[in-house]
C-alpha cells in the first residue's frame, strides 16, 4: 500500500540537515518515507493500492510522543487497559507514549515490562515505550534490576507517583543507570511538606477550609535531584514541573551545564487552583495546580526551553476515585485528546512558535528518551496531521479513553489532530479529503 500526502506545511525542527517547514508532499511505502518534495513536484503514482490525501491548509509533523502516561493494566483494567489508552492517544493525534510502572503489580522486572508490551502489540499499533520502576513495588527500599528492565524493553526508570525519598538510594538508581544509557525520571515531591495537602497553599485553599501543598514540597527535590545529578553525571528528567521555583532551580542547572531536562504538563500552563474553587475533583491532581505567577513562570520556561517537553500525565480514574469528597478524592485528570489543542493556544497567544510546540511535543521526547522521530526518507511513517483551524468542544462522554476525569469537559477548543499514521498504517482517521 502507497500513500501520498499532499499540500501540508510539513514541520520537523529534528531535521538533520536543518529544521524544515514548507509546503510539501510525502510518499509513503511499505510503512516508510519513500519521498518528501516541494508541492506539485511528485508524481501522482498509478496503480489501486495507492491512497492520496489533500492536506492542504494542514499541518503535518513527526508522530506525537507523550512521555508520561498511566494505562492502568495491568491490574486496573476499570479505569483504562492498554487498548483503550492507545485509542485515546491516536485520537490525540500520539503515534508513541511511556506508559508508567504504576500498575498493580509495579512494573518492576522484565516479566511485567514483557506483558506490557504483549498487550500493547495486540493494540492500535500506536507505540508503546514501557518505564520500569527505580525501586522494587515503588517502595523506596531497594533498587529494581535495571539490566532486566533494560532487556525487557524499558525505555527509562522511575518510580512516579512516589518521589524516591532516600537520597542515598536515588543517587544509587542515577549510578546504575547512567551505566546502562538509561535516563531517571523523577517525582519531585518532598512527602512530609506534602503530608495531608489537597491542593496548593494559598488563599483558595484557605478560603475553601482545605489543607495545601506548599510550591517547596516540589522544589526541594528538584534541588536534591539536580544535586545528584551533577554528582553522578547521569541523565536526570524532572517529571510535571508545576512551581515558579522549580523553573528557576532548573534554569541555573542547565546555565551551570547539569545534563537535567524537564517536563510539563497542559494543566500547568491552562489552569490555576481557581479551577477546584467548585471543589472539582476532576481537577485534583499531585502536584496540584497552582497560581497565576506559577503558570506565568512554567510559559516562560516553555518559551525559553527550561522546560524541554509538555508530557500529559494522563492519568484517568473512575468515579469511584473521584465522586468523593475532594480531600479523599484520588489524584490526576485524563489528558491525551486534549493535549495537542491546549498546546496551540501556547502558539495562539505567542508563549511558543508551532515548531517549538512540535519540538516540545515530538522531537525532545525522542532525544531524551532515545528514540526514533522525524521526517527523514527511509524512516518509518509516524505521522500527525493537524487541522490548526479546527473548532471543537470536549466531550468527555466521547472520548475513547475509558475514564472521564477532565476538567476540560465542555471547552471550546481549536486544533485537532485528524490522522496518525503509525509505521505508514492509519490508526486515527478524521475528515481528512481523500
Amino acid at each position: 500500500m502507497r500513500t501520498l500526502i499532499r499540500g501540508a506545511r510539513v514541520i520537523d525542527p529534528g531535521c538533520p540537515n536543518g529544521p524544515m517547514d514548507g509546503r510539501l508532499d510525502i510518499l509513503i511505502q511499505d510503512g516508510r518515507i519513500a519521498d518528501i518534495q516541494p508541492e506539485g513536484i511528485l508524481k501522482i503514482p498509478s496503480g489501486n493500492d495507492v491512497r492520496i490525501y489533500d492536506a492542504q491548509g494542514h499541518i503535518l509533523t513527526p508522530g506525537l510522543i507523550d512521555m508520561h502516561v498511566h494505562f492502568r493494566e495491568p491490574g486496573q483494567e476499570y479505569k483504562e487497559t492498554i487498548a483503550t489508552g492507545c485509542r485515546a492517544a491516536a485520537a490525540g493525534g500520539f503515534t508513541a507514549v511511556c506508559t508508567m510502572p504504576n500498575t498493580r503489580p509495579v512494573n518492576d522486572n522484565g516479566q511485567i515490562t514483557r506483558f506490557i508490551l504483549s498487550r500493547a502489540a495486540e493494540a492500535c499499533g500506536v507505540r508503546v515505550y514501557p518505564v520500569g520502576a527505580i525501586s522494587k513495588s515503588l517502595e523506596g527500599k531497594a533498587l529494581s534490576e535495571f539490566g532486566e528492565l533494560k532487556d525487557a524493553g524499558a525505555v527509562a526508570v522511575t518510580d512516579d507517583g512516589n518521589p524516591v525519598m532516600n537520597s542515598l538510594l536515588m543517587r544509587r538508581a542515577m549510578e546504575y543507570a547512567g551505566g546502562l544509557g538509561l535516563t531517571v525520571i523523577s517525582h519531585c515531591e518532598e512527602l512530609e511538606l506534602a503530608h495531608g495537602g489537597a491542593m496548593n497553599e494559598g488563599t483558595v485553599a484557605t478560603r475553601m477550609g482545605l489543607p495545601g501543598i506548599p510550591n517547596a514540597a516540589e522544589t526541594i527535590m528538584v534541588l536534591r535531584d539536580i544535586a545528584l545529578c551533577e554528582l553522578t553525571g547521569a541523565r536526570l528528567h524532572i517529571a510535571h514541573v508545576s512551581a515558579l521555583e522549580s523553573v528557576r532551580a532548573i534554569r541555573e542547572a542547565k546555565r551551570n551545564g547539569i545534563p537535567v531536562t524537564a517536563e510539563t504538563a497542559p494543566h500547568y500552563f491552562t489552569l490555576t487552583d481557581d479551577a477546584v474553587r467548585e471543589y472539582n475533583t476532576h481537577a485534583k491532581m499531585n502536584p496540584p495546580l497552582r497560581t497565576q505567577k506559577d503558570v506565568d513562570a512554567i510559559c516562560e520556561g516553555l518559551r525559553d526551553g527550561t522546560l524541554d517537553v509538555i508530557a500529559t500525565d494522563h492519568a484517568p480514574h473512575s468515579p469511584v476515585e473521584k465522586d468523593v469528597e475532594f480531600d479523599q478524592a484520588s489524584n490526576g485528570i485524563i489528558g491525551l485528546e486534549t493535549s495537542l489543542a491546549l498546546g496551540l493556544r501556547l502558539v495562539e497567544s505567542g508563549v511558543l512558535s508551532l515548531s517549538s510546540l512540535i519540538e516540545k511535543m515530538s522531537t525532545q521526547p525522542a532525544r531524551i528518551l532515545g528514540l526514533a522521530s522525524g521526517l527523514n526518507i527511509g524512516a518509518a511513517a509516524d505521522i500527525t496531521v493537524i487541522d490548526p483551524v479546527r473548532i471543537w468542544t470536549v466531550d468527555a462522554a466521547r472520548f475513547q479513553s475509558i475514564s472521564r476525569n477532565t476538567p476540560f469537559d465542555g471547552w471550546t477548543l481549536k486544533g485537532k489532530a485528524v490522522l496518525t499514521m503509525v509505521n505508514g498504517t492509519v490508526v486515527f482517521e478524521e475528515r481528512l479529503n481523500t
